[in-house]
């Protein structure tokens, strides 16, 4: 097979010849829909600002057509795919590419990318990837709260995910993940982006997001970890006033408990979480420590 730089790796056609070649078919299980759209493939790009020798970890590269865009801009890529049968020809499709690309047979998951970041050097770095969908949610926030020194994120996710990152409070989409991501990046939606995009087309439709990672944390409190233990359990039974949803958060604090650190922070006890802002959630937190129920043995 002739490889080259203008392989049309966003040809429908194409790529079913390329899979049929080496006896594959796209997985479901796996979130197999490949991006097949050149144009969306520039937004990507346009927005991952990708500069000369600088590391980039891709998540799923699928038949190579984003790695082979990433590659010709100069970076040094990273490519982790958990599809043992898509690597040999992935290695075809990028083997002109040398070592600015590597392929990494790998669940995504469980990957551990401090050690991988280590051996190429890296100091601050992107992600930028077309991700699968099932593993969106809990990739960007492991990723999130591994505390990487990421630049930016530039991924492409289901739709509604994409809402529920850059979700504002009030609103229906609004939830812990958007609370995670507002905490550690400023995000963005950069495209829309419809399902007959990839092939095979998903059942919805999907966007590109941007995560630019913060120089802090949007919010500073003094325990962290009591911070997010109280806004998971504010979405764990949203549609409850807080007291009710945060009792049992924390053992030993009951409604009633929670009813005296919630005034003591300011805060109408009558609210659901789904109405409070990421500062809000922080006055709470802090309440709670100040008030002597934030000590390491409650977390």
């Amino acid at each position: 097979m002739d490889v080259n730089r203008n392989w049309p790796l966003t040809n429908t056609g194409e790529v079913r010849r390329l899979l049929a070649e080496y006896g594959l078919k796209p997985r479901k299980s796996l979130g197999q829909n490949f991006l097949v759209a050149a144009g969306v493939l520039d937004k990507i790009l346009e927005a991952a600002e990708v500069e000369k020798d600088e590391v980039v970890i891709e998540i799923g590269p699928g038949v190579g057509a984003l790695t082979r865009r990433l590659a010709e801009k100069g970076a040094r890529v990273a490519a982790v795919e958990i599809d043992g049968r898509l690597i040999p020809l992935l290695k075809e499709v990028l083997g002109d590419l040398g070592d600015r690309v590597r392929l990494i047979n790998a669940d995504a998951l469980k990957v551990d990318y401090g050690a991988l970041l280590a051996e190429m050097g890296a100091g601050s770095f992107k992600v930028v990837a077309n991700l699968p969908y099932y593993i969106t949610s809990p990739f960007v926030a492991g990723f999130l709260e591994a505390g990487y020194r990421f630049e930016r994120m530039v991924l492409m996710v289901q739709k509604e995910v994409a809402d529920r990152m850059t979700a504002a409070n009030g609103t229906e989409s609004y939830g812990a993940l958007s609370v995670l991501v507002a905490y550690h990046t400023e995000a963005d939606v950069v495209w829309r982006v419809s399902r007959h995009c990839f092939y095979p087309p998903p059942a919805v439709d999907s966007a590109v997001v941007r995560l630019m990672r913060r120089p802090a944390p949007a919010v500073t409190v003094l325990q962290p970890e009591l911070f997010f233990r109280i806004v998971r359990a504010s979405f764990g039974r949203r549609r409850k006033m807080l007291p009710n949803a945060l009792a049992g958060a924390v053992p030993g604090l009951d409604r009633e408990t929670w009813v005296q650190i919630i005034e003591s922070a300011g805060i109408d006890p009558r609210v659901r979480g789904e109405t409070l802002t990421p500062d809000q959630f922080g006055l709470i937190a802090d309440a709670c420590v100040r008030l002597g129920y934030g000590a390491p043995s409650v977390l």
